[in-house]
């Protein structure tokens, strides 16, 4: 199948030779074309250039984009949408004065999802969460990581990455599997954190590798949840077992965790809302991706990643949307864009570099995924028309989408 999109207004991310990542003053140049046409063939960019050097191309489909912006899908490399229920009532309890950690010292937080999840049966959990993928699929996301961690035993944790396996072989986008079974401590383990380690080390880990249902290993290292010495245990049984690591970290405080994640070559650490100087200079020539989620800084009226202070640094940095029910119950990765803007001050080509291809890079996808390079995945969005691609952070209550296509099919 050969499908020739025409008059394309703006192709953005342009980029003729692969690229694993952009780095500091590299985010601010976003190569397009003006007035530029693109050929798919079955699930891959074929070609694409200027129409005014267009000849003729055969296609079993021709669609005229006249007006419109067309650029890479989006990455999201941080979700947790295989959950059950919701939290709003949280949600009511911030509002009236109590903070994420006082919720969460109450039974709520992880530990109601968590008890949400092992009432639902593995069935139910597919039907929810896949609601939730296909919303995020028509927002424009054509690759996704999804975590477990709502578990936090092994029946539940291998229930949540099977749900995650279903979804891979039912729908065409990316999704890459993470073991979070470190996300909390169960309340039966609050005393007792190193048995916990124990089985999390000696049973979780081995029985998700053995079956093949993840690819990551992730653990919350942060006050109040993991340790240090903790997270290095965790990391290193899950490298042991055949699974890469990122992290949680510095979302309310700084204790070591991005030396952590550079220590044992973490593909990403995310959150990074508290950032001190040691930590973006130990960032510095790394390959370690550092993971700003905006959309739970606005949520929980928390600080926003220090973006512009890490990129002045020389460093990259990558958008994610943290799709969760407690802290950030929303996928809409055009919303994380917008706010980066907005909020933490990127400029729309940098917001848009972090959500595609140094996205793709936090998800081990920079060589299929993420810019308009012939031979990669044809996962694209097709705007609704508009001046120029400024519209989608600036009108960030709007959806900016007509059509979004994955793996070369219009969704």
């Amino acid at each position: 199948m050969r499908i020739l999109l025409t008059n394309i207004k703006q192709l953005l991310q342009v980029r003729p030779d692969h690229i694993e990542k952009l780095s500091g003053a590299e985010m601010k140049q976003l190569p397009m074309l003006e007035g530029a046409y693109l050929l798919i063939e079955n699930d891959l960019i074929a070609d694409y250039g200027l129409m005014s050097d267009l000849e003729n191309i055969a296609a079993d489909q021709t669609i005229d984009v006249s007006g419109q912006v067309v650029l890479p899908a989006w990455c999201d490399s941080h979700t947790h949408i295989v959950y059950a229920g919701s939290r709003e009532q949280e949600f009511v309890d911030r509002i009236n004065g109590l903070s994420y950690e006082q919720i969460a010292n109450r039974g709520g937080g992880i530990l109601n999802s968590a008890k949400t999840l092992a009432n639902t049966t593995e069935e139910d959990l597919y039907e929810q969460s896949k609601v939730r993928l296909e919303e995020i699929i028509q927002l424009g996301t054509g690759a996704v990581e999804i975590k477990s961690g709502y578990g936090l035993d092994t029946e539940n944790e291998l229930k949540m990455l099977r749900v995650i396996k279903r979804l891979q072989q039912t729908y065409p986008i990316e999704i890459k599997p993470t073991l979070l079974a470190a996300h909390a401590f169960p309340a039966e383990y609050k005393t007792r954190q190193d048995d916990y380690i124990d089985y999390l080390v000696e049973e979780m880990i081995p029985a998700a590798a053995k079956q093949q249902i993840a690819e990551y290993i992730d653990v919350f290292c942060e006050t109040g949840y993991f340790s240090v010495a903790q997270t290095e245990r965790i990391l290193k049984a899950g490298m042991d077992n055949g699974l890469i690591p990122k992290l949680h970290v510095n979302q309310f405080t700084a204790i070591g965790g991005v030396q952590v994640g550079i220590k044992y070559n973490a593909l990403s650490v995310d959150h990074l809302e508290l950032m001190r100087e040691e930590d973006i200079e130990a960032l510095i020539g790394t390959d370690v991706m550092p993971v700003a989620l905006p959309s739970c800084s606005y949520f929980l009226s928390i600080p926003y990643t220090p973006a512009r202070s890490m990129l002045d640094a020389g460093l990259p940095i990558a958008l994610a949307t943290d799709y969760n029910p407690g802290s950030t119950p929303s996928g809409n990765m055009n919303f994380v864009v917008a706010t980066a803007c907005i909020k933490m001050k990127l400029t729309p080509e940098e917001a848009i570099n972090a959500a595609t291809i140094n996205a793709a890079y936090a998800m081990g996808l920079s060589k299929t995924h993420g810019s308009i390079t012939i031979g990669k995945k044809a996962n694209l969005i097709i705007t609704k028309p508009m001046s120029s691609f400024y519209q989608i952070p600036y009108a960030f209550g709007s959806n900016p989408i007509d059509k979004v296509m994955v793996a070369g099919k219009l969704m």
